[in-house]
């Protein structure tokens, strides 16, 4: 039998639930079982579960069969328990390390109590960390063991799930549960403590609550947070058979500590935090606030203790207005500005934005944007190409900036960033598809906002790149939070981007697993498509291409490449080509110029500038392999199934001034997408070896390819315009992976030419019956 036993509730939760799950395995104290609920999550919730399931004995993985809440996922979970003591933690909240251990000791220095009740803190999307307000109460209880009659303050803790452990024995014995429906934990934190005889205090913070956006019934406005009334409702009418002499029993005897009666401190809890609901603008809208008010102040004023003093703001809806209307106006005063934005405009072409916001919306009209508005590329291009075949009423405008306008291709329209028509369309057009945003967008109700995104994540996004000092220039979190709010969908290739995408850019946008619509290329060219990318490129017949293409590093300055080019080049020699193509965001001024470094070597063609290329799926394509380093370029060239060498010198550098989500250099499938090697000399060495295309980096390659190729397929530009821009009701199902095209390889497409010269010869030689 484990000491305990924590039941997780989890839906939804993809983006935090690794966190918790870890923090409960990788406790000091092993003696513990975890069983986790899916609640028939939509996303991979479910998924990860039974990843973890799989990997450690001790987590039981249960999919609920209909979507059920957490107060009923909860109980689901605790009828299977078989702990000394249940813990309840919420799917993206976390148990501190030694938790655990801290937990076992106190609960046997007390003589196993019926509840032992800890400190929590909490933490909001920056990762700011606030103390609970209940730590006064836990400290100065100390070692003594009491009931609730004796020690009201208890009462006064956090009534929520997770701060505390329950004895399984009193869970049964008293027929503790959890509610259904919003706030399920009212009754059961009250019911545990008041039927406890024995309760003990831990004053140490064992939880982190995370303090969530969107996504969560208490983050989400409406009437549902009416039931906060109905739980207190139900409480109060419960006490005559929680306390042993009734609702007017020992609950307003002296208590030993000196302090307030336990009803007393029952009625100013409930007071408390229904005022803070009401005061919760996330919570309750103005529309309903009077409502609110009113069944508040006839459940405070019903279970009104004699002697219980009532706050003035309850004397009536006047006095309630009086005394916080003022702070909650304020609020939302300052809150309708900043959703306004720059919609508030400071120039005139601004203010004509704002103006035409409120004209009618183009439902055929599409602005798109890529590379902050200076390329015609990428994800939003494949979008539109797609849109074009299958949708060619919708009417696709790219924004581009001043200097950009030569990137746009012939025949497409655009409009410069800035002028007056940009503003007229980004307030018209019904669809907005970027990969980064768009200047000045405030956003409009019926207004469609597509993200993207330029890449599977790997170095650290969104809110979680503030951590580190290698982030870049770029929006700060407020700015993070304000564009995500813009979305209404973002795209994914992977379950590891969504995963993070709902952590590093919390919001209430939809996530869609369609794959990224530029790797469909990789799926759908021919060896004709192969032969012409290289010839268009300079590639030699029967050369071996090697794609260099360095990621962006904020801890060095310039655009020189990480590797000296020249060395690499006499290292590989003759029978290699490398394709040079620096960073988007390091690329030279002037594009085409070669760089001195290796002139001599573009002269001979050993080195090919392909910087400005528009688009890198082609110079993939035309490679036999990729050098790279620390750039998402690795995870959608995993999709050809061709070999990877990974540059390491400067990872540790990388890792800790940027920030990762995948440790490259662990070794592990999945983690490591091929050889890794140091310098010029050990990547020659890996391609004269033949190691890079031996079977263990063909090994690492396709776990590599299974886990970050997930979603595709050859169809993701399809799925999207189908769903996002046709407004269909569902996504096209994914291809399984054995039916999936892969383009075919340089060696192939040439051989496949080398075939048809064969049997043209054959034909037409001697012998040959020509008609």
């Amino acid at each position: 039998m484990p000491r305990f036993s924590v039941i997780v509730p989890a839906r939804g939760v993809q983006g935090f639930l690794r966190a918790c799950l870890d923090s409960v395995l990788e406790q000091s104290h092993r003696d513990v079982e975890l069983i986790a609920v899916d609640d028939c999550s939509a996303d991979a919730t479910g998924a990860i579960i039974d990843e973890y399931a799989r990997r450690d004995p001790r987590l039981t993985a249960l999919h609920l069969r209909r979507p059920s809440g957490a107060g009923p996922s909860r109980n689901a979970g605790a009828a299977l328990a078989a702990g000394d003591y249940l813990l309840f933690l919420d799917g993206d909240d976390t148990l501190a390390p030694g938790a655990l251990a801290a937990a076992d000791a106190r609960l046997r220095a007390c003589g196993e109590p019926d509840v032992l009740v800890w400190d929590h803190e909490r933490m909001d999307v920056w990762e700011r960390r606030r103390p609970s307000g209940d730590g006064a109460f836990l400290a100065e209880a100390g070692d003594t063991v009491f009931d609730a009659a004796r020690r009201p303050g208890v009462l006064g803790v956090e009534p929520a799930a997770w701060n505390r452990a329950v004895r399984r024995d009193h869970w049964t014995g008293r027929g503790l549960t959890f509610a259904d429906g919003p706030y399920e934990d009212v009754p059961y934190a009250y019911a545990s403590l008041l039927t406890a005889a024995r309760v003990a205090a831990l004053d140490r913070v064992c939880v982190t609550w995370r303090e969530r956006r969107r996504g969560s019934a208490a983050t989400t406005p409406g009437r549902h947070h009416f039931v906060a009334v109905e739980r207190y409702e139900e409480l109060f009418a419960r006490l005559e058979g929680l306390l042993p002499g009734g609702a007017h029993g020992p609950g307003e005897q002296a208590p030993d500590d000196g302090g307030l009666p336990l009803l007393t401190v029952l009625h100013t809890g409930m007071t408390t935090r229904l005022l803070a609901i009401l005061d919760d603008p996330d919570r309750i809208v103005p529309a309903d606030r009077a409502a609110f008010f009113r069944a508040a102040s006839r459940c405070i004023r019903r279970h009104r203790p004699d002697g219980a003093p009532l706050p003035a703001a309850l004397r009536s809806y006047r006095a309630y207005r009086s005394l916080h209307g003022a702070q909650v106006l304020r609020r939302e005063v300052a809150r309708e500005l900043r959703d306004r934005g720059e919609a508030a405009a400071r120039t005139a072409f601004r203010n004509y934005y704002g103006l035409r916001l409120h004209a009618p919306l183009d439902a055929d009209l599409v602005l798109y944007g890529a590379r902050g508005n200076r390329a015609v590329t990428g994800n939003p291009y494949a979008v539109d190409r797609k849109a074009r075949e299958i949708a060619p009423q919708l009417h696709g405008v790219w924004a581009v900036h001043a200097d950009a306008v030569d990137a746009v291709p012939a025949g497409a329209d655009h409009v410069t960033v800035g002028s007056r028509r940009y503003w007229e369309l980004l307030a018209r057009a019904t669809y907005l598809v970027t990969d980064g945003d768009f200047p000045g967008a405030a956003g409009r109700p019926g207004q469609i906002c597509l993200q993207t995104h330029q890449g599977t994540p790997i170095k650290a996004t969104g809110l979680d790149s503030h951590r580190y000092p290698g982030n870049p220039a770029g929006p700060g979190p407020g700015r993070v939070l304000e564009h995500a709010d813009q979305w209404d969908y973002c795209l994914s290739a992977n379950q590891h981007s969504s995963e993070i995408w709902e952590r590093a850019h919390p919001s209430s946008y939809e996530t869609l697993a369609t794959g990224f619509p530029r790797n469909d290329r990789y799926a759908t060219a021919t060896a004709a498509d192969v032969r012409a990318v290289r010839a268009a490129l300079g590639v030699r017949t029967g050369a071996t291409a090697v794609l260099y293409a360095p990621t962006h590093r904020d801890h060095r300055g310039g655009a020189v490449p990480p590797l000296d080019v020249a060395r690499l080049a006499a290292a590989l020699g003759p029978r290699f080509q490398l394709l040079v193509r620096a960073h988007p965001y390091t690329a030279r001024p002037h594009r085409g110029v070669p760089d001195p470094r290796t002139a001599t070597l573009q002269e001979a063609g050993a080195v090919l500038d392909v910087s400005g290329h528009p688009h890198i799926e082609d110079l993939c394509l035309a490679a036999d392999a990729l050098l790279c380093d620390f750039s998402s370029v690795l995870f959608d060239y995993a999709n050809l199934d061709r070999p990877i060498v990974v540059h390491t010198a400067d990872w540790d550098a990388f890792r800790l001034t940027r920030g990762v989500y995948v440790d490259l250099l662990s070794g592990r499938p999945g983690d490591t997408p091929g050889v890794l090697a140091q310098d010029e000399a050990a990547i020659a060495g890996a391609f004269h070896s033949g190691r890079w295309d031996g079977p263990a980096a063909a090994s690492l390659r396709a776990a590599f390819r299974d886990r970050f190729c997930q979603y595709d397929d050859g169809l993701a530009a399809e799925r999207v315009v189908r769903r996002v821009l046709l407004g269909e009701d569902d996504l096209l199902p994914l291809l399984p992976p054995g039916e999936r095209r892969v383009a075919p390889s340089p060696r192939a497409a040439e051989r496949a030419v080398d075939r048809q010269d064969g049997a043209r010869r054959t034909l037409t030689g001697p012998g040959a019956v020509v008609g």
